[in-house]
């Protein structure tokens, strides 16, 4: 006979057993508690994972092994949330809880009440971050929300000829959910020494400000102030204030297309000398594109109409890129462009400024 007390495990080996089993049980649920919240589409599909926010044409939910998925609000059949969301409803209110959804109704429990109402009825969702963000750009202090690229830039040679270049270039912006400001600051500063003979072959400034508020959802009313100086077109100072209307022709998560169009004034000395005011109709566009997470590219072109001088006009055009390199460095490429048909004497029409170069990213 085969004696089978031996294999029986003891008390203690049994409860050492238990834990084990109950550490893997709990693995095994931690991620599904972590990704509890679910979307069921009108087709049956199926998103797992948490909900970021609805903004009242898409949902969007951070999935594990998807990444980020977007799907069209006006197709979902049901959904859930295991964490509290925030959910706007049209009639103004601000409800948090978890969501549910109920014969055709979207139910936010919250601490002391549930809400229930069509999902048609729901303007937006929010998760935290995304609160806390939307939050944050309702009633901003005047030095938050600034983000932008500053760069700097050297060049030279030593030799049968000594060559000098520097370079900057300031953009930031600061935007709320009612208004935009920007700023702009460009130089370029190059000379040459060769056979003993020096040379200024480059020497300009270029920078401004500008300011547009929502007067609604698609239009914007905007004001700029630009100043420019040009040695090399005999400019000492181009001094131009103006505004007018806007209007948001494109908005979406990677890309904006502003149109705007108005009046201003110009003030243009040059030493030669010559003196113009004159009043401008102006038109144009600014455009932005994130290309991909790391890199982003923006777009300003003014087209400015002489009212005062029948016939002349001027161009204005700008472009530049930024590619992150880490969270604070970034390589930068702009390039600017000045067309005058009707320059100072013995001058050119066209001025173009190009630099490039290792800089910083910041944001606050």
């Amino acid at each position: 006979m085969t004696d089978m007390t031996q294999h029986t495990p003891s008390p203690g080996a049994l409860r050492r057993r238990a834990i084990v089993v109950g550490f893997i049980v709990a693995a095994g649920l931690f991620p599904c508690a972590a990704w509890a919240d679910q979307v069921v589409m009108k087709n049956g599909d199926r998103v797992t994972g948490s909900i970021v926010k609805q903004d009242g044409k898409t949902i969007t939910v951070k999935t594990v092994n998807f990444g980020v998925v977007t799907a069209p609000w006006d197709q979902v059949a049901s959904v859930s949330s295991d964490q509290p969301v925030n959910v706007v409803l049209k009639d103004g209110r601000t409800v948090r809880g978890t969501l549910t959804t109920s014969e055709g109704k979207v139910a936010v429990a919250a601490q002391d009440t549930k809400v229930e109402v069509p999902p048609g009825e729901v303007t937006s969702i929010r998760n935290a971050d995304e609160q806390k963000a939307y939050e944050r750009l309702l009633r901003p202090g005047w030095g938050q929300l600034w983000s932008g690229t500053a760069s700097l830039g050297f060049a030279g040679t030593a030799g049968n000829a000594r060559t000098l270049t520097f370079t900057t270039g300031v953009n930031a912006a600061r935007v709320t959910n009612t208004d935009k400001t920007s700023l702009y600051f460009n130089t370029i500063k190059a000379s040459a020494v060769v056979g003993g003979k020096s040379a200024e072959t480059a020497e300009a400034v270029r920078g401004g400000v500008a300011y547009s508020h929502n007067v609604s959802p698609r239009l914007f009313l905007n004001a700029f102030n630009d100043y420019e100086y040009d040695r090399f077109q005999n400019l000492d100072l181009r001094f131009v204030l103006g505004g007018g209307l806007g209007l948001h022709a494109l908005k979406t998560e990677k890309s904006r297309l502003d149109l705007l169009g108005g009046a201003d004034f110009n003030h243009s000395s040059f030493s030669t000398p010559l003196t113009r005011n004159s009043a401008e109709l102006f038109w144009g566009d600014e455009y932005s594109l994130k290309l991909s997470a790391a890199t982003s590219l923006v777009q300003s072109f003014r087209m400015f109409n002489d009212l005062t001088n029948g016939g002349d006009y001027r161009v204005n055009f700008d472009i530049g890129a930024a590619t992150k390199l880490s969270k604070w460095l970034t390589w930068n490429l702009s390039l600017s462009d000045r067309y005058l048909n009707h320059p100072a004497t013995g001058r050119k029409t066209n001025d173009f400024l190009y630099t490039t170069g290792i800089g910083i990213a910041f944001a606050r």
